[in-house]
């Protein structure tokens, strides 16, 4: 087989088992509305368009091809960062090709393929091309334009590559974060650091490369691809010494004391569930890594809120608060059940086992909402925000936002491993019902607290929203039964799906 056959065929592989996957149904389900809020996200960027098309057409001191230019560290930024929500963890399906007569690199010269043609890398074109009708074509040519939208391409293709090397390096650990904040913080430079730093010079700065490019110089061509390259040979070498690293793992055994969290007896059976959702997070790798990670959003996010007015606008103030309280839901809860697939028939063995889990599971992730809610404190002290405020949103997510989450407990189906992250039977973030929930959970709270305060006080409101929170929690031993009732309805189906994707 040649090479291009060969990415062929396992490209022809990966669709199929998407397709025989356990979730396929309900992840085409999940596309639709993905689909959706995408062409949202497209009409955004064509407005954006329009109006830096306008802003660039009335500027007197920079051509069109240079305020794009000077745009590009923006654009680029805010694209790694989208890029955590919705591109996939770089995982992949290896082990069924370990011992075939392949290239040693072939699975991984596949993968590096898809991860550059995917569609998401245009989507960025939804901004570009009409800019590029309105404010280029005419004024410089419709070669050159062409020229921008490839050089453009090449960009976003650099930032994907930069983002699976930077995802995999934070799998390790997470203090890789080290890494790209150091990246940005020079890229950012010409805007704190000299004696004329602000925005307008690192404008300046950038909109240069764009009269290089205008000139017909080659050195942003060869920059580009020059670091495009390199980045993708590090990115291949990266991902082989990870995978292989895993695969040849071997189990080591380590002596050591065992907490037996002897404060929780007391608690009985949910006791003993909550003390197993310590041990599981505390014990394994992708649990641990993941609750970490969410507690430094957290953190992050509660220091700019506290310390600094960038998010004092009413809508950014209401987003911040209910996104500050769902994270660690957003990130644990919305894998319900999953990792509980590894061991789901020792679950199966007693009665209302799940139940009990289940209750367990929304006692532990009610708690940990004290930790945002001590932590946003301060804007209560400074007089930023009201107690009632943060009362009535940490009730709201306790009630109804992980009503809304535990009913993935239904329809989870596929184990997710507690310590490999890079190589899986059947991918590991490829749920899409699961990224789909998290969308609803973030978008309709907003647009209902959002409808709330524009035709009542914000007081009124808040109450509003601590009575719907009061309900849920009140009635969660009901909705948590209805929850573990469907659930048993259809366990032999579920059960099938967690085996199938150990």
């Amino acid at each position: 087989m040649t090479l291009f056959e060969i990415f062929k065929t396992l490209r022809r592989h990966r669709k199929l088992a998407e397709k025989r996957s356990m979730n396929f149904e309900q992840n085409k389900a999940a596309k639709y509305l993905i689909w959706f809020l995408g062409a949202f996200i497209i009409i955004y960027l064509i407005f954006f368009a329009v109006m830096f098309a306008l802003i660039a057409n009335d500027s007197d001191t920079t051509t069109s091809v240079e305020f794009i230019f000077g745009l590009f560290p923006f654009i680029l930024t805010l694209d790694f960062l989208f890029r955590f929500t919705a591109q996939q963890t770089p995982s992949q399906i290896i082990k069924p090709y370990v011992l075939l007569p392949l290239p040693r690199y072939a699975c991984i010269d596949s993968f590096i393929a898809s991860s550059l043609f995917t569609s998401s890398n245009f989507i960025w074109f939804a901004m570009l091309v009409p800019y590029l009708l309105m404010a280029v074509v005419f004024s410089h040519g419709f070669w050159l334009s062409v020229a921008i939208l490839v050089f453009f391409w090449l960009l976003i293709l650099l930032n994907s590559q930069w983002y699976i090397v930077v995802r995999t390096l934070i799998n390790d650990t997470i203090a890789w974060w080290l890494l790209p904040l150091g990246v940005y913080a020079l890229v950012f430079a010409p805007a704190y650091i000299g004696k004329h730093a602000g925005m307008s010079t690192l404008f300046k700065d950038y909109a240069s490369i764009g009269k290089l490019f205008a000139d017909g110089s080659p050195w942003p061509w060869l920059v580009v691809i020059a670091l495009l390259t390199i980045i993708i040979l590090v990115n291949r070498r990266m991902q082989y010494t990870h995978i292989w690293k895993e695969l040849s793992r071997t189990e080591t055994t380590h002596l050591h004391h065992v907490s037996r969290f002897n404060f929780l007896s007391g608690y009985g059976e949910i006791g003993q569930y909550i003390a197993l959702e310590i041990k599981t997070i505390l014990r394994n790798k992708n649990p641990r890594k993941g609750f970490i990670f969410g507690t430094v959003i957290v953190l992050g996010f509660s220091s700019i809120i506290s310390l600094t007015d960038i998010y004092d606008s009413p809508f950014m103030t209401n987003f911040w608060c209910l996104y500050n309280y769902v994270i660690y839901g957003a990130m644990m809860l919305v894998r319900v059940m999953c990792n509980e697939g590894n061991y789901i028939d020792c679950l199966m063995v007693r009665k209302e086992n799940i139940l009990s889990l289940l209750r367990a599971k929304y006692a532990f992730y009610s708690i940990m909402l004290l930790f945002p809610f001590l932590l946003m404190l301060p804007t209560v002290f400074s007089g930023k925000w009201t107690l009632l405020m943060l009362i009535s949103y940490a009730v709201f997510t306790a009630g109804f936002q992980y009503f809304v989450l535990f009913q993935l407990a239904v329809y989870n189906k596929q184990t997710i491993p507690l310590n490999t992250k890079f190589i899986s039977k059947g991918g590991m973030e490829n749920n899409y019902f699961q990224f789909a929930a998290e969308m609803v959970n973030f978008i309709i709270p907003m647009i209902f607290v959002s409808v709330l305060q524009a035709f009542l006080s914000n007081t009124v409101s808040y109450i509003i929203l601590l009575i719907i929170g009061l309900f849920f929690i009140a009635t969660h031993r009901l909705w948590l039964r209805n929850i573990y009732n469907r659930l048993m309805t259809r366990r032999y189906r579920n059960m099938e799906g967690f085996r199938a994707s150990r």
